[in-house]
């Protein structure tokens, strides 16, 4: 177990009054316990305790071994797993329970009386995640990098003829002898008026000139997740086209540039969509500006017009405006950034000057 991450917590449990607390997410039991398991239709759960007594449950199955600090109960196929959760439960308290937890296996907990109430409590996990520790900063630096580099190789795709399905069946190779592991989520490549549908499906249209091109990527590095995306446009760029470009770019621009310790995320959210809205964008821009990320690509936490958080150190999310208009053109520009102790760290470095890729 990772003694720091657990003793955060353990912290964020008492402040929320929470004296025992279930964890079914793959990633947040992976976070603490340093294993990541997929369990299908299996019950996998972490029980913490503030007494201490803290437990995994792990069918015979999982590629687990010891894991320091805690005993792992197992069971079998066929042998009931929410049942052995029970027999650790203390049964007279209210049960904290990740929201992610399968309605099968906390009815089931219910029907054994397990506890004597029970209460989501994803923000003891989902508060302390946000926060990134010093050796997951190093990690999303990194996975970062490689996109960054990525997106330079991604770039030289592009020529005459090409489809978007073209392009993305190229893209998990290049990642993986960049170091990149797999996807962190499924890409997209988005020609022309493709480009003002949210998440694009590639399909077999053809890049023609004067398309923009929207590639919206990213890749796991020892499983933390990148993302960006960049727009470019194909033989030439119209001043009208440009002009979407410039103000989303000055858009991200301005936002990045707000961000520090204490500012509240909403108002980050404010000055991206003030500056479309005096380009006359406003009504193009359809959604939040940034997601949290990290061991998932979007983890809890945004930055949006009714986000109730702060910037606060150690804070990772992406800054990414974005001004579709339907069956011409989409334009989004999106970095990773950190927030530190006195402002702000891009973890994204790749250019984002208007770039018109020649069309011969």
């Amino acid at each position: 177990m990772n003694s720091e991450r657990l003793q955060r917590v353990l912290a964020e449990m008492k402040k929320e009054g929470i004296g025992q607390l279930v964890i079914t997410n793959p990633h947040s039991i992976c976070y603490l316990a340093g294993h990541y398991e997929e369990p299908i239709e299996r019950f996998w759960a972490l029980y913490l305790n503030e007494s201490g007594s803290h437990r995994l449950i792990a069918n015979r199955l999982f590629t687990l071994s010891e894991v320091s600090g805690i005993e792992i109960l197992w069971y079998e196929d066929g042998q009931d797993g929410a049942e052995l959760l029970a027999s650790c439960v203390e049964h007279d308290k209210v049960l904290g329970v990740d929201g992610g937890m399968r309605a099968r296996f906390l009815l089931r907990l219910m029907d054994l009386n397990a506890a004597s109430g029970y209460r989501t409590a994803s923000d003891c996990l989902d508060t302390v995640r946000a926060h990134k520790d010093e050796e997951e900063k190093a990690l999303m630096r990194r996975a970062s990098e490689i996109n960054d580099k990525a997106m330079a190789k991604f770039k030289e795709l592009i020529r005459p003829g090409v489809t978007e399905k073209q392009i993305a069946g190229q893209l998990l190779e290049i990642y993986r002898k960049l170091g990149g592991k797999d996807f962190s989520f499924s890409p997209s490549v988005a020609f022309g008026g493709n480009a003002a549908c949210g998440h694009h499906e590639p399909d077999d249209t053809v890049l023609k000139v004067g398309d923009c091109i929207l590639l919206d990527v990213g890749c796991t590095y020892e499983s933390y997740c990148s993302d960006m995306t960049r727009t470019f446009f194909f033989g030439e760029v119209s001043n009208a086209h440009r002009h979407v470009y410039e103000s989303v770019l000055a858009a991200q621009l301005a936002a990045e540039a707000a961000i520090r310790p204490g500012v509240p995320l909403k108002d980050i959210d404010g000055i991206a969509r003030r500056v479309l809205t005096e380009a006359g964008y406003g009504p193009n821009f359809t959604h939040r500006l940034g997601h949290f990320i990290g061991r998932e690509v979007h983890e809890k936490g945004d930055v949006s017009p009714s986000s109730p958080l702060v910037a606060e150190p150690g804070m990772i999310f992406s800054i990414e405006p974005g001004a579709y208009l339907p069956d011409d053109i989409g334009v989004r520009i999106e970095d990773l950034v950190l927030v530190t102790e006195d402002g702000v760290e891009l973890l994204n470095h790749y250019t984002k000057d208007l770039q018109v890729i020649p069309a011969e």
